[in-house]
């Protein structure tokens, strides 16, 4: 879902596909539309459109919409294809100035779907050109200017084309989606930490104020099977700091490590401090 937003703030669809579910009549019209622009002459080369403002402005989406925290390292190497250097550093300064604007799924109870419905990756974009915090005048599969990504597909007119619409003033769900005058938070959702233990980053947008300190034991596995043995065993009823060394790109491929976020969600649902 991350990946369609920033896509979209790239300008590399035709503006305001990212969302629109297929099956339907404007979903069939807008894959023909895409093929029309890819065969088009002039439709600019994916090493034109990707430079340093498209980057800048998928970097300031992601944070805008407390996107995943895999992008630090997939848009780094996104930018890193096309000669530009960028790290966890810009990532930080960046969220220092981008607010949030959406609270969606898993930084919020709202899936896509919602967020589409409340004015979607159109909705973002416009708030953040208007705020200054995008750049507008970059080269787009939809023309010379992010500004044709502020409006959404609405229909397919008689003659076949998709008709677009400009978005509402408001959010139509300002529990999902909020202006940039009123964000949900007025820095991103991405924190860079470091100590002495090296550096990481946290999608703070996701961690409830009262749990951003969590002061704990610890407790060290290798793996996530053996933390799921130790919370099946009832070993794990109590706060804790919850470490599962040896995982990331330079020891085992960084694998997804999704089983362990139930049983820590239940031990917080128990009322204990959990990290």
């Amino acid at each position: 879902n991350s990946n369609q937003m920033l896509l979209e703030a790239m300008g590399l669809h035709v503006p305001g596909t990212a969302f629109v579910n297929p099956g339907g009549a404007l979903r069939d019209e807008l894959t023909r539309e895409s093929a029309r622009a890819v065969l088009a002459k002039g439709c600019p080369p994916i090493g034109k459109v990707v430079d340093e403002r498209a980057i800048v402005n998928a970097m300031t989406a992601l944070l805008a919409t407390g996107g995943s925290t895999n992008h630090l390292i997939h848009w780094v190497a996104v930018a890193r294809s096309a000669g530009i250097h960028i790290d966890w550093n810009d990532f930080a300064q960046l969220s220092a100035v981008v607010p949030l604007l959406a609270r969606v799924y898993p930084n919020g109870s709202a899936d896509v779907n919602q967020f589409q419905a409340a004015g979607g990756p159109g909705y973002v974009i416009r708030e953040l050109l208007d705020a200054g915090l995008m750049h507008e005048d970059v080269l787009a599969v939809g023309g010379d200017s992010l500004r044709a990504y502020t409006r959404v597909p609405a229909r397919v007119a008689t003659n076949g084309s998709v008709e677009r619409d400009d978005l509402p003033a408001t959010s139509s769900d300002d529990g999902v989606l909020r202006p940039a005058t009123a964000p949900f938070s007025t820095s991103g959702g991405l924190k860079l930490l470091q100590g002495n233990l090296g550096r990481a980053v946290i999608k703070v947008s996701a961690v409830p104020e009262d749990r951003h300190i969590v002061e704990a034991p610890a407790r060290v596995f290798t793996t996530q099977e053996a933390m799921l043995a130790a919370f099946n065993a009832g070993e794990l009823e109590q706060d804790v700091v919850v470490v599962v060394r040896f995982q990331g790109p330079h020891s085992n491929g960084m694998p997804e490590l999704h089983k362990l976020t139930p049983p820590l969600g239940v031990l917080q649902g128990k009322g204990f401090k959990v990290a």
